[in-house]
Formats: structure tokens, sequence, C-alpha cells
């Protein structure tokens, strides 16, 4: 048996496994499965626990998306949990009112109008509605959130990094009321960033989840909760309403997929960015049917490899920059197009082996001509019968707006809205009561002759997260990589250049190709003669050690196998060793 590099062993059970970035959270929802919840109900407990532990990354505030593998049907189902713009908020209102200059391209991270309609807690309600045991309930799903937040809790190390790193933007952003940054702070020094293990209590948060657990919906989105929102945005200016929270829903949605080296990989539909991880597949499966590259030759994270991965993935993000948004600005088609075999081929002659795209030249593909042209956690759970849910829930940057509802405390607002650009005539242009391009997505793969779950997995990030997709399906489909291998290789991300943010295109959202130049982080560990070589091929690379690795996302995956001669599953699962959680199986 060959010796395994990973510092972390897979964990395995027949039973149901929780993975996620927190211990705790992860413990939390093993404790549902227990109850006899399946692994929706455990993945809400989760995701509010994470509410609690890891409130730089995730919050009541925040949006979610999940993918649910339904075991007697084999169907892969999706929930769209993302909010809205204020209905009475334009571009042409933010001009107007000076909020932003008539040349800008996007919206602040830090303004009150990057603050849309959080949709995370209605998408825990829905789901649990529609896709729970029914075996257990709201208040028995929320009540180790309720513990934690109540009672207290120890914070753990990369959390409590994460903290202190946005702590100046917290107090700045709050800086008329610094006593609402005690629900984030160590109880035995208030007004400080926590430390590693230091004490945390948060009874604001808890009252947030006793209303939710006592009248789910109308708890968060109507009441004293709804109130202290729309209040503290209108004191600084913003116009987000009382009825623009009460009109809000959640949307189930028909996963997308895309069949790639004989496995069907899943995503959810834009306004998510999930179609970027199809593409960039689908443009590399194109290459080597074609002859142009030979996958099973190459090595994992060698430079060709990277140079490969790389490129297909900037193609993706060009097109996601014109056709990922709300789906209801777009042709109702336009996804069949975008996945066809025909345009991925079209697109896969962009690739060059030897050299990187040219910028200045490149723009979306169009499928069909007669077109109209114009920071976050994840974590999985499976459960006894055979179920996966693939979650994820995020406040965006960390803290997102880092706005405080003065009047509750307890959590900060999110700004997905500066994910909208301001370019007038772009589908993903700001407007009223539309949904974001959101960089969150969960992920699964399953056998496409016989539908059987094969993974549940995701990466947190941002821009990291299709880029963490397409590095996570090749190492465990084409390099035959455990769940924990997997999540221990280094990893590269894309992002805008840095240096080029004032050349932005004002396309899409402010992703990896929204400036001139991309530019490619890889992690320390990477061989140094890799990074040289891409270097030489005309990719600006940075090196990035340490705590700084965050920017490489966490990820966690959930392998499942059918055991000989029909005698059940097994579950394998790996954590990321770039964050605090790990893998807690049921017994």
């Amino acid at each position: 048996m060959s010796f395994n590099s990973s510092r972390r062993s897979v964990v395995h059970s027949t039973k149901g496994i929780v993975t996620c970035s927190q211990p705790l959270a992860a413990a939390a929802g093993v404790k549902v499965l227990e109850l006899g919840g399946n692994s929706i109900d455990a993945s809400i407990a989760v995701s509010a626990c994470l509410c609690v532990l890891e409130p730089a990354s995730t919050g009541v505030a925040g949006d979610c998306f999940l993918l649910h593998f339904n075991a007697s049907t084999k169907e892969v189902i999706g929930l769209n949990g993302t909010g809205r713009t204020p209905s009475k908020l334009s571009r042409e209102w933010l001009i107007e009112n000076g909020a932003v200059d008539p040349s800008a391209s996007r919206l602040s991270p830090t303004s009150v109008h990057a603050i849309t309609v959080p949709g995370a807690v209605a998408g825990w309600v829905d789901a649990f509605t529609r896709l729970g045991s029914g075996k257990v309930s709201l208040e028995q799903i929320l009540q180790p959130a309720i513990d934690l937040s109540e009672n207290g809790h120890p914070i753990s190390e990369i959390s409590a990094y994460l903290v202190q790193t946005c702590w100046d933007r917290l107090q700045k952003q709050n800086e008329d009321a610094p006593e609402l940054l005690n629900c984030f702070a160590p109880l035995n020094n208030p007004g400080q960033p926590p430390k590693d293990g230091d004490f945390v209590v948060n009874r604001q948060l808890a009252k947030v989840f006793r209303a939710i657990a006592k009248n789910g919906k109308e708890g968060f989105y109507n009441g004293e909760i709804a109130d202290a929102i729309v209040d503290e945005i209108a004191r600084r200016g913003g116009i987000l309403s009382k009825q623009d929270l009460a009109n809000h829903t959640s949307t189930f949605v028909d996963a997308i997929y895309l069949d790639v080296l004989g496995h069907r990989i899943w995503e959810i539909p834009p306004n998510s960015q999930g179609l970027v991880a199809l593409l960039a597949l689908g443009i590399i499966q194109e290459l080597h049917e074609e002859g142009i590259v030979d996958l099973y030759t190459l090595k994992q994270n060698s430079p060709e490899y990277l140079h490969l991965i790389t490129e297909c993935l900037k193609i993706a993000f060009y097109d996601s920059d014109e056709y990922v948004s709300d789906p209801c600005y777009q042709e109702a088609d336009i996804l069949d197009k975008l996945l066809s075999k025909e345009y991925l081929r079209a697109r896969a002659k962009l690739f060059g082996k030897d050299s990187i795209l040219d910028s200045s030249k490149m723009r979306h593909g169009v499928p069909d001509a007669s077109l109209n042209q114009s920071d976050t956690v994840y974590f999985t759970v499976s459960d006894s019968n055979g179920n996966a849910t693939s979650f994820i829930n995020s406040v965006y940057v960390e803290f997102g707006s880092a706005i405080v509802p003065r009047k509750f405390g307890g959590f900060v607002m999110h700004n997905r809205g500066s994910n909208f650009n301001l370019t007038k005539g772009s589908k993903n242009c700001l407007e009223p009561n539309k949904r974001p391009y959101h960089t969150i997505i969960p992920s699964m793969i399953t056998d496409p002759k016989t539908g059987d779950l094969e993974y549940s997995f995701g990466n947190m990030g941002g821009f990291m997260q299709p880029t963490g997709h397409v590095q996570h399906f090749l190492n465990l489909i084409l390099f035959q990589l455990s769940p924990q291998e997997s999540l221990d290789k280094p990893r590269i991300c894309l992002s805008p250049h840095p240096k080029c943010l004032h050349l932005d295109r004002g396309l899409g959202s402010n992703g990896p190709v929204s400036t001139p130049v991309t530019l490619v982080s890889v992690e320390d560990d990477l061989e140094a003669e890799t990074v040289n070589n891409l270097r030489s091929l005309g990719h600006d690379v940075e090196v990035v050690t340490g705590m700084n690795r965050s920017l490489f996302g966490r990820g966690q995956i959930i392998k499942k196998t059918n055991l000989f001669n029909n005698q059940g599953f097994l579950y394998s699962a790996g954590s990321d060793k770039r964050g605090d959680g790990c893998a807690i199986p049921l017994i």
C-alpha cells in the first residue's frame, strides 16, 4: 500500500458523515442525524452553527444554495436561497442621489446599497419544509446553534484569524456604536478581536434563532428583526423596505450538469457561477477528444496541467461575465446552447498550449447569433438512507458589509450586491428586484448510467470556487485521488489583478477576467520549477504562504461507494487542512 501524504486520514462510515470547517458544527449535524433527521435537517443545523462559529464567513443575513441527492429517486434537487435588490434601487437612482460616480463600474463592498435581501433563512426553512425528514422539528435543528450562541463557545484558530483581519473594518463601519462588536469579541476582553480558544457569547444571535425556530420565515422577515434591518439600512441612506423583506422567496431549481470523462458533474444554474466549472471542464474534454492534449498522460499539478486548467477557466470566466446573472434576465434555453458540444468545441479553439490568452481580444462567446447582445462556508452531509446534501452559505467578503443592525445586533448584513456591475445594458447590471451574480456554488458527481451518487463536494472562496471544483473533479476522477488527498493537494486561484483594478471592464462580476491581467496565485508547496515554467508561459504568478492561504478556500468532500453484492454503501470523507474543521461519522 502506498504512503498517504495527507496529514489527515479519510473518514469512513456506513451510516452518514458531516464534514465542515468547524468541529462543533459538524457535531451538531451528527446530533440531528442521531435524532432521526436526514441530510437536509443536519445541513440546516450545521449552517446555523457556522453562523455562530465563523461569523466572518457566514451569517443569518447572508445567502445560500444547496444541491440535494434524493437516494430513493436518484434526483438532484437544487435550491436558490439568494435575495434580490430593493424594489426601488436602480443604477439611475444611485447616480441621481450621488451614491456612485456616473463612471463607476461597481458598488463598493462597504456601501449600504450593496446589501440585498438576505435569503439564507428562507432557504433553510423552505428546504426543511420540502426536503426534510419530518422526524425532527425546526426547534430541534436550531437548538445547537441557540446553545452555542447563548451559552458561549470557544473560537477556533482560523475563525479567530479571519475575525482579526477585518476587525478594523468592523470598527469603521460601526464606529458610532462600538458596543455592537462585543458579540464577536471574547467575553473577557470586550471591544477586541478574539484569539484562538477565546470564549465568545452572542445572546442576540440566539434570539434570532429562537424567533426562526418559533415562527419560521416570519420570525426573520417580519417583526423586530426585520424592523432592525430596515431601520439600520435607512439610517445609512439605503432604501431596502419591509415589503422587500416580506416579499422574498426561495426558488427550487433544476440543477445543471455536464458529462465529463464518463461522470456527471452537477452545479447550481445562474445566478450562480457553477456554469464556469462546467464550461471549463467541457472545454478541457473537447481539447482531449481533439488530441490537442492527452489528459491521461498529464501529471497532476505539472506546468502543462496548470496552464491547461488556467486558460480554460479564463475562457469560462469570460463567458460567465455575460451569461451569469438573474435567470429572469436570460434567454430560456441559453444554458443548453452554452453547454452544447458545438459551442464547447468552438471555445476550445481559443486555447494555446504555449501561450496565454490575449485579454485585449477576448470577449464572451455567442452560441446563437440571434441572441440579444448587450469570502463563505461550504459543507456536505450524508445520511443513513443514502441521501446527501451539498450546502453553501455566505455573507460574501469577510463580514460582508460589516454593518450591524444596531437595534438588534448579533449579526452583520451581507454585501452580495457588490457582485453587480453598473454598466448599462449588461445582463448583470444592477436593477430593481434582481438577483446578482453569485460566487457560491455547491456541487455533486453522479454516475450518468445508474444515477448513483459518487461525490458530494465543494470549495469555498469567492472566485476560487469554480477553480476548486475543476481541480477537485480532475483530482478525483482523472487522477483517482481520495477525498482527503484531493483536498490536501496544492491549489491555484485566479483573481483580478490588484494592480489593474482601475482598468475594470465593467462586465459581469469583479472576477478574474474583469481586469486585463489575471493574477494566478499558487500555494507555496507547489514546486518552484512549476512556478517558473508558468511564468515563462506569460502567467503573472504569486506564491501565497501561511494564513494567507485562506485565499484557496476550504473544501469538503464525501465519496459514496456501493458495497459488494448490494450490502449497502460506504461514505468516505475528507476535510480541508486549511480550515479548523473535520469529518465526523455517524455510528
